[in-house]
């Protein structure tokens, strides 16, 4: 309510008081007096009104521009801010949702991860298995060739020792069974084998 809607008010109400006190003429001269005090009751409030009307028009000039500048400023900064909310709010969601695939992935990652490690364990199993096979037969072929090396020596040396022992038991049968007359007939066949 204003100050002129309540000034009317004021007045309409002691304009019905005044005609009430007319009616009766001995309370006149109070009603008179009170109407008297009342009007100057509403003459004390009137000034204070006034005066802090005039100091809200003196602030809203004042202050009008620099006020609507910062509320501005403010309301521009804050769209920016929910804009900005917006956007990281946006960016999380498509994080958020860029995580849940990758976990209800995760159990297929790692099923593919035991199948590959399985094929890879079988593999390896496979190329150590064809590696052992193919150094044993490596090592048996050498172990062969030094076997042979081994017989050829060992032939050898029985066949040494066996014309040793053979030489021998001819030295000793010579030895022990020729006689001078064999020993001259022998010079003589080697001398004619010379001639020849």
């Amino acid at each position: 309510m204003t100050a002129c809607e309540f000034m009317h008010r004021v007045r309409c109400a002691a304009a019905s008081v005044v005609a009430v006190t007319l009616a009766s003429a001995p309370a006149f001269a109070a009603a008179a007096q009170e109407a008297e005090h009342h009007e100057a009751s509403l003459m004390d409030f009137f000034w204070p009104v006034v005066n802090f009307a005039i100091l809200c028009g003196v602030l809203y000039y004042f202050l009008k521009t620099p006020l609507s500048s910062y509320l501005q400023d403010r309301g521009a900064g804050i769209r920016r801010d929910l804009v900005d909310a917006a956007a990281i709010k946006n960016a999380a969601t498509a994080q958020l949702a860029e995580i849940d695939r990758k976990l209800k992935a995760l159990p297929g990652e790692i099923d593919a991860l035991r199948a590959r490690g399985k094929a890879e364990v079988a593999a390896e199993e496979q190329r150590i298995a064809q590696q052992a096979a193919t150094e044993r037969e490596r090592l048996l072929e050498q172990a062969r060739r030094e076997i042979d090396v081994q017989v050829r020596l060992a032939k050898r040396a029985l066949t040494e020792h066996a014309a040793d022992l053979a030489v021998q038991l001819a030295t000793e049968r010579i030895a022990t069974d020729m006689t001078a007359a064999d020993q001259a007939r022998l010079v003589d066949r080697y001398l004619e084998q010379v001639k020849h």
